[in-house]
């Protein structure tokens, strides 16, 4: 990965949206809830009073809100503080 984030963000790659169909219409991207989920592909190395706790390969959730979107070597990425994660899913 040639995309690092920096002190206390994290770069998610997130899980894609559900297709779904309604009364066989299919329902448009621009119509999909977003995920609210996701994999982290990098992590920064945090701040002197925050430690980075997530690391490359968890799968996380986030708020709806969070993050920005970013688009890198053809591929969608959201880049968000570590706070902006609310959980990580434990398998």
């Amino acid at each position: 990965m040639k995309l690092k984030p920096l002190a206390d963000r994290v770069l998610i790659s997130p899980a894609p949206a559900e297709t779904q169909t309604v009364g066989g219409i299919i329902i448009p991207d621009t119509a999909k809830e977003k995920p609210l989920q996701g994999t982290v592909v990098a992590a920064g190395e945090g701040k002197e009073d925050e430690k980075m706790i997530l690391k490359a390969g968890d799968q996380v959730l986030y708020g709806k809100y969070a993050g920005t979107e970013i688009e890198f070597e053809g591929e969608k990425y959201l880049i968000m503080r570590q706070s902006d994660v609310v959980a990580v899913i434990e398998k």
